[in-house]
């Protein structure tokens, strides 16, 4: 699954536009390296946010295409 749609679907970043043009500037990480929007990003791949404010880092638990609202928290886990 591409990373845009990835944060996405997981309700990291809200709107997949908003994600395609994070990764755009370069504040998407994915392992370390920096990711473009086209990225695929695989079950166990820690992702890297930074936001205006701060960032946020998570663990990529499941790939699901259309995720409920209830079912988003199910596919990462938050690291510290």
């Amino acid at each position: 699954m591409r990373i845009d749609k990835y944060l996405k679907n997981s309700r990291i970043i809200k709107r997949r536009t908003v994600a395609k043009e994070a990764c755009e500037q370069g504040r998407v990480f994915i392992n370390g390296k920096q990711a473009k929007p086209g990225y695929e990003v695989k079950v166990g791949d820690i992702v890297q946010v930074d936001f205006g404010t701060g960032s946020v880092k998570v663990e990529v638990l499941k790939l699901i295409d259309n995720a409920k609202k209830d079912e988003a928290s199910q596919l990462y886990r938050y690291i510290d």
